[in-house]
């Protein structure tokens, strides 16, 4: 088993059946072959479709590394680009597709389509609706599970006020806790209580240079930088490269606020393949799943990554729900494990004495 074994996304319904209004004749492909796709995903159907005048945007750095390694254009379009045909697999957070969704129409030409599909048990209708605020009356069809729907960007349909609007919703903010964050990151408007539970848990002597593996829009790390004054050094891994802004600044106030020199960075990372350096302490709230589906290999890969990361004296310090079997992977990968507490369905983990 590797480590970069967990990075490849899953195939999935809603991107065979982006594709059925092509194959079924509702809609033909660009003269000139410019096709934006936000927030793509690996697949045949898309390697064996998408020419070198595709760009494909994805922000979850697995899914861009897999895009990547199918020999797809990955990027982002500038501001002032226009496309024919756009398509787009929203995401499932309402602030954050109807943002998607305005980047959509604005990317598009005058008279260019923007197409859509969302499974059904995501809020396809909902999604439908809001794509028809922007665009008037859409065309759809039903397929996999999943609804396609699409319309033109025209005059007639545009609102453009609304579309300026919905562009803002991506906004980075504070949440209600007064830390930075935006809409579609994990527990993006509040404290995860996971989270909150390891730092209360995090003792003040963590020293030297320290990561956070899955730092989110970085609450762990900014507590390190606050309650533990020996800490020189710390470093965010994240794989959602929408959380690295919030981050940084949340790193950046803490570091303000605690009144010394700490020396920070914020990675788009995918942890599971590994990390560049060595680490005196590590801190991680792993994430668990993709989509709906557990995977709890995906946190036994960030246990790996840590272990092969520290410094013989390191300590991995962990949370994770109740019921994830990771204790099997610490033993084997550490000499001494300890559960700290355990309490509203988490544990707190300390492991040290990494076995090389």
């Amino acid at each position: 088993m590797t480590l970069a074994g967990f990075s490849a996304p899953a195939p999935d319904a809603a991107l065979d059946a982006l594709f059925v209004p092509f194959d079924a004749g509702h809609l033909r492909w660009p003269a000139d072959g410019r096709v934006l796709c936000l927030n793509a995903r690996d697949g045949w159907r898309l390697r064996e479709l998408a020419g070198p005048s595709w760009l494909c945007e994805q922000s979850f750095r697995p899914f861009a590394d897999a895009l990547r390694r199918g020999g797809l254009r990955v990027g982002e379009p500038g501001e002032d680009e226009r496309y024919p045909q756009v398509l787009v697999l929203p995401p499932r957070q309402r602030d954050e597709r109807r943002a998607v969704f305005a980047r959509a129409v604005r990317a598009a030409l005058p008279g260019g389509i923007v197409l859509a599909c969302v499974p059904n048990a995501e809020g396809a209708k909902s999604a439908e609706a809001d794509l028809a605020q922007l665009l008037g009356p859409l065309a759809s069809l039903s397929k996999h599970k999943c609804r396609v729907f699409w319309g033109a960007v025209t005059e007639a349909g545009a609102a453009p006020a609304l579309r300026d609007a919905w562009l803002a919703l991506d906004a980075v903010r504070e949440n209600a806790a007064g830390y930075f964050s935006r809409p579609g990151l994990f527990a993006w408007d509040r404290v995860d209580a996971a989270s909150a539970l390891l730092a209360a848990q995090l003792p003040r002597d963590l020293h030297g240079r320290v990561a956070d593996l899955g730092a989110g829009y970085g609450y762990l790390a900014a507590q390190v930088v606050a309650h533990c004054p020996k800490v020189t050094a710390i470093d965010l891994y994240e794989a959602e490269g929408g959380a690295l802004e919030p981050a940084r600044r949340n790193l950046e106030r803490a570091v303000r606020e605690s009144g010394r020199a700490v020396a920070v960075g914020a990675h788009w990372h995918d942890v599971t393949t590994g990390l560049p350096q060595r680490y005196d302490a590590i801190v991680s709230n792993p994430p668990f799943h993709q989509g709906r589906a557990d995977l709890p290999d995906l946190g036994r890969a960030f246990i790996a990554a840590a272990a092969a990361s520290l410094a013989p004296h390191g300590r991995l310090w962990l949370v994770a729900n109740r019921h994830l079997p990771y204790e099997a992977t610490l033993a084997a990968r550490f000499a001494a494990v300890r559960v700290l507490v355990v309490q509203e369905g988490f544990k707190v983990i300390e492991a040290g004495e990494v076995r090389r």
